[in-house]
């Protein structure tokens, strides 16, 4: 019952950010003028790959870091334990 439970959440979260993407695509296209900033990483293992804009691009990287350092921590603490 809990994994059912679990997996409609999941595909509702991904339906709802289709439908967020798609709102804000469609605002932004009908306000007119609009900058538009992001950023991104993919984690592969504890090696970050950062890219984006500007700011976005700023916390994407430190967000890498932490995420980096959590998955550090956690290898330490898993094999203490």
């Amino acid at each position: 019952m809990k994994g059912e439970l679990l997996i409609m959440t999941g595909i509702a979260l991904i339906f709802m950010g289709f439908l967020l993407v798609f709102i804000g695509t469609l605002v932004s296209s009908l306000g007119g003028d609009a900058e538009v900033e992001g950023g991104g990483v993919i984690m592969i293992g504890p090696i970050p790959i950062v890219f984006g804009t500007s700011r976005g691009a700023t916390i994407a990287m430190i967000l890498a870091v932490l995420l980096m350092a959590l998955w550090i921590i956690g290898i330490l603490l898993a094999r203490r334990g």
